[in-house]
Parts: C-alpha cells; sequence; structure tokens
C-alpha cells in the first residue's frame, strides 16, 4: 500500500468471461487480505452476492439498478466515500477494493473517478484494469459491441478464459487481435479463474513509471503491415488475422530527436481537447530538450499527467516512445503533430 492510499482494481470483461469466477478465487484464496467488493449488475436480484460471500467475510457492497457507468458520477463516488469514512472510523476493516463492473460498461469513466474526485484521489491509489475475455465468444462479442472493445483497449492485464474450448488457431488469431488493439496488456489463459494474486494485485498500471511495456510482437506485426500489401495472391507463412478492422486501435510513435517542451504540451493539450473521449489510454517516455531526466506522461481520456522520471543512464539511447490506445485515432494527425514538436 502506498502513501496509506487504498488500492483499486477494476475487474471487467464481457458477460460470461468468467469475472465471478476469477473475483470468488481471488477473495477466497489463503492471501490474508481482507478486500471490500462494490458490485454492480444488471436488476434487482443478485446471485453474485451469495456466491462471493460464501466462504469470506469480505464487504461486498452492490450497487444496482443500472450500469456503473450510467450512475458512475454519483453512485461510485459516493459508495467509495463511505467505504473509505467507514475505514477511518474503524467501522470496517478492509486492505484494497476491487469494482466489478457490469459486463456492458465502459470503465472508463470508473477510472476517471479516481482523478476527477479530490476526496476519491485522497483515499484510493487506482492499480489497474483488469479484463477477462472469452476466448469461445470474443471474436463475435468484439466485432459487434463496442463495450467489449474498449474493455480491451483499458486493461493493464488480459485474461483469457476458456482457452481450452477454442481452437489452436482461433486463439492464435485472438491474441494477435487482442495485441493490435492493446500491446500494452500482458495476455494470459486462464483455466477456471486459476490465476496467482499477484496477477491481479498490485500490478500498478497506473503509475507514472518510465517503465513502458509494449508487446514486442506487436512492433514486429507493425512493420510486418506495412510491407504486408506487396503480395496480394502471394503464399505467405504468417497467420492471416488481420482482416478485422477494429475501431479500438493502439500505435506507438518513436523519435530520436528530443521534443520541445513548450509545442509538445500544446499540441497534447489540443489533441485531448478534441480526441479525449476517444482516447482510451496512452502513455510515454519521452527525451525532452534541456532536460537530462526521462519524462513520464500518461493519460485517461481527458485527463493527462507526467512527472519526471530517472536521468538517462550514461550511453543510453535516449528515444522517445508513446503508445496510443483509442477508438478510430487519427493517426496521421497525431505522427504528424508529434514530428512538428521534435527539435
Amino acid at each position: 500500500m502506498s502513501n496509506g492510499l487504498i488500492p483499486a482494481t477494476i475487474l471487467t470483461g464481457f458477460l460470461g468471461s468468467g469475472k465471478t469466477t476469477l473475483l470468488k478465487r481471488v477473495l477466497t484464496e489463503a492471501h490474508g487480505q481482507k478486500i471490500a467488493v462494490i458490485e454492480n449488475e444488471f436488476g434487482e436480484e443478485n446471485i453474485d452476492n451469495e456466491i462471493l460471500v460464501a466462504d469470506t467475510e469480505e464487504q461486498v457492497i452492490q450497487m444496482n439498478n443500472g450500469c456503473v457507468c450510467c450512475t458512475i458520477r454519483e453512485d461510485l463516488r459516493s459508495t467509495l466515500s463511505d467505504l473509505a469514512d467507514r475505514r477511518r472510523k474503524g467501522l470496517l476493516q478492509f486492505d484494497r477494493v476491487v469494482i466489478e463492473t457490469t459486463g456492458l460498461a465502459d470503465p472508463g469513466p470508473v477510472a476517471q473517478t479516481f482523478f476527477m474526485d479530490d476526496e476519491i484521489a485522497e483515499s484510493y491509489l487506482l492499480d489497474s484494469v483488469v479484463t477477462l475475455v472469452d476466448a469461445v465468444h470474443a471474436g463475435e462479442q468484439l466485432n459487434t459491441r463496442q463495450e467489449a472493445r474498449r474493455q480491451v483497449g483499458f486493461a493493464d492485464r488480459l485474461f483469457i478464459s476458456k482457452a481450452d474450448l477454442a481452437s489452436a488457431a482461433d486463439l492464435e488469431a485472438l491474441q494477435y487481435r487482442l495485441r493490435q488493439m492493446n500491446p500494452r496488456a500482458l495476455q494470459r489463459s486462464v483455466h477456471f479463474g486459476e490465476v496467482a494474486i499477484a496477477e491481479v494485485f498490485d500490478i500498478k498500471g497506473f503509475n507514472l513509471s518510465a517503465k513502458l511495456d509494449i508487446d514486442p510482437d506487436f512492433l514486429a506485426d507493425q512493420a510486418h503491415e506495412h510491407e504486408h500489401h506487396h503480395h496480394d495472391g502471394e503464399a505467405c507463412d504468417h497467420p492471416h488475422h488481420h482482416a478485422h478492422d477494429d475501431d479500438v486501435k493502439s500505435f506507438v510513435f518513436r523519435a530520436k530527436r528530443p521534443f520541445s517542451p513548450a509545442k509538445l504540451e500544446d499540441f497534447l493539450g489540443s489533441v485531448v481537447q478534441v480526441y479525449g473521449p476517444k482516447m482510451l489510454r496512452y502513455k510515454g517516455v519521452l527525451n525532452m530538450k534541456g532536460s537530462d531526466r526521462k519524462v513520464v506522461f500518461q493519460g485517461v481520456h481527458q485527463l493527462m499527467g507526467s512527472d519526471l522520471g530517472p536521468k538517462w543512464a550514461p550511453g543510453e539511447d535516449k528515444l522517445s516512445k508513446l503508445v496510443f490506445i483509442g477508438i478510430d485515432l487519427p493517426r496521421d494527425i497525431l505522427e504528424q503533430g508529434l514530428e512538428q514538436c521534435l527539435v
């Protein structure tokens, strides 16, 4: 736990992906932590409640009547505020919070609550968004539901459930597709929610750290895609996975020249004003003119923060690297604008 703040994890995933199974495992594992669960599902009756509380002393708070994202501003804020208040007064004991969203929720507004509200920001530290993906039904869900694509785009970690029920080719195609949508998120196939607690908690996905994890295969894929158009009809040995033109996409920008701090601040400010609602997650480790330290920035929708990272090591390649994950992002505009901010 950092600075006495309560770590919070957002658990999301489309209907039937196994969120409750994973949550039940997390709650019943002998880790010695007390976990408060904020659940929200449609409808008055909630079977999950009985499942979850069964063998645990966890405090399960339910938010019924509609999805989290619609009632987010007030419902979630007041629930979190109430939990923190009761904890301060010694009425409740818990070490961390897990918010399980309905399968139809966009995790964006849930994440924003932790940054937009001062009271919540002073009590909680958002750790990560963990997304479950159902290997059997994911293809259709990603094709037809933007919420499912957003859940993937927002993730810090992707757990693929029911992988044993999908063919090897289908699973490989799904993994490739997820990587194109979100190269930041570590992917792992899980069986019946069997995930080590260390893979769910303390991921530090929202930390302003100088570590920018991008799936290395994603970079190879990007290079390959540029070449791919030249051999129409020819046989080639890589899997043909790129038939899906998802609206949630990602791209990486790299530069060896330093950025002008003033130009970059102006450009990112204007980009966020225009495209913020479509920018799911973005992060960069930057080489700024006049600074011997790395500058780290990241954002969710219109909210963006930056910090000074460690010094560039002697002999280290001062390479700026940024990753953007969003809905129909204008890659050309972003790339041209970033180029113009270089010195």
